[in-house]
């Protein structure tokens, strides 16, 4: 208990210290918003394009499509804004010898890494993509636990996209460059972005058990549509708790391998 009020005290710094920041460019600020809106527009907008010339698209239709769209965008904005600026930070601290410091700390570094830079800017666009999620969770007729679970769910699905981020991410320590691991990074999170059936049975079953990266999303939603796929849950979970102990057991060896620039 004690540990976890160490890292809430550390973490309300890091809000701080985030939102004073990015006060001092306040013309940034509102442009990030901006931006952040086209893509939730253009992201539900390519689904409507899509439907006006199909019916269905595998087992859904539109209004099932644009809830996972939806969920995506709220499992992406929980991204942006706690941990999508702190992996290009990661790639300059350890160019740079930076991560010593990092190393150092009296903390947990993996909280230090990817939890110390926030994107307050998105936190003003909360009501846009929940107000997404549930006007389009009304479409799709979600009952009473859909409704509660989906909180929970968003979180889940979140904690596997960080964790599988997390785990690319430490190519870094070895590759010193990381523009290439960012670039890379970013597109497997693109993959997730789609539901799971519209990818080829081969990749489908890559990204769902070696890199479980289609679970992110498709899992949640296949549950919340059809509570018979329950079982979706139990891979989500199964692949957080393996993937949790694959950081820890990579992140160890890449602190190992570290070799300060600054010496």
């Amino acid at each position: 208990m004690e540990n976890l009020k160490h890292h809430l005290s550390v973490y309300r710094k890091f809000v701080s210290t985030s939102f004073s920041q990015s006060m001092s460019f306040r013309l940034n600020f509102f442009l990030l918003i901006i931006m952040d809106i086209f893509f939730y527009f253009s992201s539900l907008m390519t689904v409507n394009f899509i439907f006006d010339h199909v019916q269905t698209i595998g087992p859904w239709n539109k209004d099932q499509l644009m809830f996972f769209i939806s969920f995506m965008l709220c499992i992406d904005h929980l991204h942006m804004t706690l941990i999508s600026e702190s992996f290009w930070v990661l790639s300059r601290d350890i160019k740079s010898g930076n991560m010593d410091f990092t190393i150092l700390k009296p903390i947990n570094s993996i909280f230090t890494c990817f939890f110390r830079h926030i994107r307050t800017s998105s936190i003003c666009n909360t009501i846009v993509v929940w107000s997404c999620l549930i006007y389009f969770g009304t479409k799709v007729n979600l009952d009473a636990l859909a409704w509660i679970t989906l909180p929970i769910l968003v979180l889940l699905g979140f904690t596997l996209l960080a964790i599988l981020e997390f785990i690319i991410s430490t190519s870094m320590f070895w590759m010193t460059e990381g523009m290439g691991i960012n670039f890379l990074r970013m597109q497997f999170q693109n993959l997730s972005r789609w539901p799971n059936f519209i990818y080829a049975s081969l990749s489908r079953k890559v990204f769902t058990i070696i890199i479980p990266i289609l679970l992110i999303g498709s899992a949640p939603v296949h549950f919340l549509l059809d509570h018979t796929m329950w079982h979706y849950l139990i891979y989500l979970v199964a692949a957080i708790i393996v993937s949790y102990f694959v950081l820890q057991f990579i992140w160890k060896k890449a602190i190992n391998q570290y070799e300060s620039a600054s010496s």
